[in-house]
Formats: C-alpha cells, structure tokens, sequence
C-alpha cells in the first residue's frame, strides 16, 4: 500500500469524526493526552487567540522565533490545500509519512476515549492530538498554537502557555460565543492562566474590559499594543511595507514585511512583542535587530492578499467577517492603484454577508458571486439577491461554480480597458474555503 493511499485513508477518517459537537469541554481532550504521555508538556508555547489575524502572527511568530535559531512546531487552522499545513515543523507541513505515522499512534487511544464519552472526539480534537504529539517527537524547542474557536474550552487550552497572545476581537461565531463584543472576549480570555505574559493587540473597551479582568484573576501580566508596543511608522514597500516599531525592549528600525496592510503591520507588532516576552527581552534588554529583520522578510501568509497571477492581477483573501474585510478593504485603497477591479465572493451561510458586500461596493467595479465547496456554503441565489441590493443589478454576475466565477471575472476586468493590463485586477474573497478553492484552481 503506498503512503498517497494510506495518507487518503487517514484524512477520510479523520474527515468521518465531523467537525462540530454538542457540548464544549476538555475532558476527552485531556483524557486522549494523558494516554499519549501528555506530549504538550515536552516544550513551551506561544497561544494565539483573537477574532482576526490569527494565523498570520502565528505565521510571523514561528519566522521569528527560526530567525533566532528554535525548533518551531506550529498548529493553525483551517488549512488551504492539505490538512498537513495545520501543523507544521520549522515553518514547513509535516510530511504524509510522519503525519500517518502519528496518526498510527494516537488513533487506537482516541478510540477508547470515545468508547468512554457521549460524544465522540472530533476532527479538530485530533489535529490537536496529532500536533501536540508530532511536536514532541520532533522535538521541538517551542510550539506556536492557534485557538481553533473561543478559548476557554477550546481543544488547545489544555497547554496552558506562558505566553498568551489576543490579536483584535470582533464579532464572528455569534452562535458558539455570544452575540457581544464582551461576551466573546470573555471566551477568548480563558486563554491565559496563572502567571502567563499576556501581548494584546488594541481592543474596542468592551473586550479589554474581561482581557484585564483575567489578568487580575490569574496575575498576569499584560503588554497592550499603543501603550507597551506598537507600530510607530510603516511605509507602503515594492511587495510589502517597511515598519518602525516600539517592541518591549525597544525601538526595532527598517522591518520589511511582505505582506499587504495596517492590519499586518499591527500583526507584526503583536508579534514581536510575543517573541520579546518568549525570549526574555524588555525594559534592560532588546532583540537582535538583524535577527528580527530577517525574521520577518520570511515571513508569508497565503491567502491573505496573496498575489497568484498577473496581468490581470489576481489577489486571494480569505476575509470572512466585517472587521476583516474592513481591514482588506483598507489595505486595498491604500496599497493598490487598480484602475479597475472585479471581485468574486462565495461565503458560508452563517456569515454577515450583506455587510461584507456592503464593504466591498466602494472599491468594487463588479462583483461575480458564487458558492464555494464548503457544504455550508450560502445559496448562490441567495448571496446574488444581496448582492443585487447593494450593488444594483448591472454590476452582479452569477455564477455556480468557482471555475466558472473566476473565468467570468477575468473577462469582465479584462473588458473595455485599452493597452497593457497593468491596472486591473480581480479579487477572490469571502472565506478561507473560498480562498482555497481558488487556489487549487490557479497555482496548478
């Protein structure tokens, strides 16, 4: 049997333990580990969680951190492409073998877990697993963990990090969290614990109010972006920006970053700060600013702005929500000069659409929807219905399927526009699977 077939078998079986459950709560989590050995105490971490820009300072932590000459696992999700991206070694997936071989080990253990539980562990509770046990088999020098939904009960909490990191809190997963700023930093919040460093991105008051709260409950201490840290200067750059910021230790000067944005720029303090506070630098001591510089150069995110075609240009973001879009949206005026741009949206049934389509008209020329591959995916007759409302009829094209959306968008920014192609683009938005779907499209 090769390892392409065995590695199929595995994702089908991970795939067939479902993606949602009933109740929250880490009992079974906790249950599965200790049979493992409790692999997540074999080397310290860095836990992200926040509403937006998770990942991508994840992705800046664990560059960091290499720069400085660690052994990195990272745990993030959703993936792109393959489930292997969700955890990854010194910035790279785990290879089919190793992730099967993991899978070997744990999958036995899991199974009298369940055999024990109401409620068998999912597919989120297993990447959990597999990565905290991949990681300490490495080994690694430090993990870089990224919450999967809320905090508190969270399948990752069971690490109890000494570095805590909040990135912006905003509304999304209404239905798991609660329908307020402050209910859902409440949630989030539970990521910190006795004695933790905690690096907070700006907050709306509503969720700093229970940040600071924890913080006093477990005495933690807590560096706030705009008073502790923060970006002091950023200039737009040929393929990113360069960035002076105040870190913990202090000034860091001519930090480029290749990604798109005031909202990556922000990331990029946040996580400085977190690799400061890992590594023991502040008031009396400052990181090497080579180190951090070359740490961030390597830096990528894909699908967040991520350029995969040119002439027409082609982005793909995977904004799912208004906070989000509002920061792609932003990122677009400043750092684009489109003379004209089309996008493509498919989103999940349970997001805001009509506001993400309500940030998109101003810097939309047309707009094509369709659907994406997710099961829970919004009607495409449904989102084109909103879509006719905010952008009027004239300037809505639908279209089934992705392929088919991204064939129309293409023509339709290539039309009526004279010479080279310079100045168009089409954008690909609306949620990671859209993104990925897209991108199994166009980077074949």
């Amino acid at each position: 049997m090769t390892d392409r077939t065995e590695f199929a078998e595995v994702e089908a079986a991970l795939n067939a333990r479902g993606f949602t459950r009933m109740h929250f709560e880490l009992e079974k989590i906790e249950t599965l580990l200790d049979l493992l050995g409790s692999p997540q105490r074999a080397y310290p971490s860095i836990h992200l969680t926040g509403t937006n820009g998770k990942t991508s300072t994840a992705r800046m932590i664990d560059s960091l951190l290499r720069a400085f000459g660690l052994h990195t696992g990272r745990y993030t999700s959703p993936h792109l492409e393959t489930v292997r991206e969700r955890i990854s070694l010194d910035g790279e997936p785990v290879s089919e073998e190793r992730f099967v071989a993991t899978y070997r080990e744990v999958a036995p253990l899991a199974e009298l877990v369940d055999q024990r539980s109401a409620e068998p562990l999912t597919y989120f509770d297993m990447t959990t697993a597999l990565a905290f046990a991949t990681f300490a088999d490495a080994p690694v020098d430090v993990a870089v963990v990224e919450v999967g939904l809320g905090g508190a009960e969270d399948a990752t909490n069971v690490i109890q990090a000494g570095v805590a990191v909040i990135t912006p809190i905003g509304l999304d997963h209404t239905e798991w969290l609660g329908d307020t700023i402050e209910d859902i930093a409440l949630h989030k919040a539970g990521i910190i614990h006795k004695g933790a460093t905690v690096i907070a991105a700006a907050q709306e008051e509503e969720a700093a109010r229970p940040i600071l709260e924890r913080c006093a409950e477990v005495g933690a201490t807590v560096a706030r972006e705009g008073a502790e840290f923060g970006v002091l200067r950023r200039s737009v750059a040929v393929g990113g920006q360069v960035l002076t910021i105040q870190g913990l230790g202090g000034v860091y000067e001519e930090i480029f970053i290749p990604l798109h944005g005031a909202h990556q720029a922000q990331n990029a303090a946040v996580a400085l700060a977190a690799v400061e506070a890992f590594l023991g630098a502040g008031a009396r001591r400052q990181l090497d600013v080579e180190a951090v510089r070359e740490g961030f150069a390597a830096a990528s995110s894909p699908g967040r702005l991520e350029k995969v075609r040119t002439a027409p240009t082609i982005l793909l973001d995977g904004a799912h929500n208004p906070h989000g879009m509002t920061a792609t949206v932003t990122a677009l005026q400043e750092e684009f000069a489109f003379s004209k741009l089309v996008g493509v949206l498919a989103v999940l049934g349970d997001k805001d659409a009509a506001s993400l389509l309500e940030l998109l008209e101003p810097v939309l020329d047309s707009i094509v929807v369709t659907a994406n591959s997710s099961p829970r995916a919004m009607p495409v007759d449904e989102l084109a219905a909103l879509a006719r409302e905010v952008f009027g009829p004239e300037r809505v094209q639908v279209a089934e399927e992705m392929p088919d959306a991204i064939e129309a968008a293409v023509a339709e920014a290539e039309s009526d526009v004279p010479g080279e192609l310079a100045g168009v683009g089409v954008l690909i938005t609306g949620s990671v699977v859209t993104v990925a779907d897209a991108r199994r499209l166009l980077k074949r």
